[in-house]
């Protein structure tokens, strides 16, 4: 009989050993990795996510750094779960991809997003309240630039114009590298590339704000585009022949066209969509009004918030925006958090 009560504590202490490891085996779940995107809506968007990830559904996330081609290459092989904002469909290395089922674009989380080349309305029109002159008055198209190098003028090489391009690695530098070839302009302009966005972004804005003539690549939904006054040039119409020759680095006749037309999603690999169905209803019905997310990194920009702490003001102003994407009891969870 004394050996009942000793056999029920160790199945006792078996049971809660158990229960223990149940426990921690939940605590140390691998994180869901979502990469660290480094452009401003990108990474706000990354913050958002990350905040109902974690508070909504108890999911540990991390993130982890690389270039657009290169995030899109670890998504492939599941090192990355989700790239918040995908600009699905522009890279060779997105396409293969998404055409082998490794990578799906969930949802359609920003409408009306562009991109191109810019200049800013003063270099055309002028600013008589500014004292400010049209350097380029027939400005209208790419093919124009081939009369105004000078107006656009590179210190650093005289003689030639200096296009503002995006960073090495962006699938937009490769775009638009090859785009200086096809429309002829890259033996009079020179492709400039900033070492990051925010380089990108500041020489931009640096210039814009002494009156200088600026020519540089860049996208909306952005601060910057909310900022200025400025004109975006006509390109050939979309072409999907000739978007194929930008998009190969390695092609030597690239054709011109507007880049194809912006789909933002977000990207995911497909261990994330098996594994995380209620994270997958979610991500598709993500949508963030573009005119909303323009004040929003206005803001971030202007007072210089860290991605977590303006993605928290975001969803603190905007709870109509989020709310509508989760479960009831989902969204009292993150709310309790904020």
């Amino acid at each position: 009989m004394r050996k009942i009560p000793t056999l029920l504590a160790a199945l006792l202490l078996t049971a809660g050993l158990a229960s223990t490891d149940s426990a921690a085996s939940a605590e140390q779940r691998p994180p869901i990795r979502f990469g660290a995107i480094n452009w401003e809506s990108g990474a706000l968007t990354t913050a958002i996510l990350r905040r109902i990830v974690e508070d909504g559904y108890g999911y540990p996330t991390d993130t982890l750094p690389g270039s657009t081609v290169s995030m899109e290459i670890s998504l492939a092989r599941n090192d990355l779960q989700v790239i918040a904002e995908e600009w699905a469909g522009r890279s060779p290395a997105w396409v293969k991809a998404e055409q082998a089922g490794q990578v799906f674009a969930l949802g359609d989380t920003v409408k009306n997003a562009v991109e191109g080349w810019w200049v800013p309305a003063y270099v055309i029109k002028g600013d008589p309240d500014r004292g400010l002159e049209a350097l380029a008055p027939d400005l209208r198209t790419v093919d124009d630039l081939k009369r105004y190098p000078q107006v656009f003028s590179d210190p650093e090489a005289p003689g030639k114009g200096r296009f503002l391009n995006s960073p090495s690695g962006w699938t937009s530098e490769i775009v638009n590298s090859q785009k200086l070839k096809a429309y002829g302009l890259d033996s009079l302009y020179n492709n400039f590339r900033s070492g990051t966005g925010a380089a990108l972004d500041a020489e931009v804005d640096s210039a814009i704000r002494r009156d200088k003539p600026v020519l540089f690549y860049y996208w909306s939904p952005t601060p910057l585009i909310g900022r200025h006054d400025l004109v975006r040039l006509q390109e050939p119409p979309f072409d999907a022949q000739a978007w194929a020759t930008l998009t190969d680095p390695n092609n030597p006749n690239p054709r011109g066209s507007e880049s194809l037309p912006a789909k933002l999603s977000i990207g995911v690999s497909k261990a994330f969509r098996e594994s995380y169905p209620e994270l997958v209803a979610v991500f598709e019905k993500v949508e963030l009004p573009i005119d909303r997310l323009n004040k929003a990194l206005a803001e971030m920009s202007e007072k210089r918030l860290a991605p977590e702490a303006a993605a928290k003001a975001f969803m603190h102003n905007n709870p109509d925006v989020w709310k509508a994407w989760l479960p009831a009891d989902v969204a009292a969870k993150v709310q309790a958090q904020l």
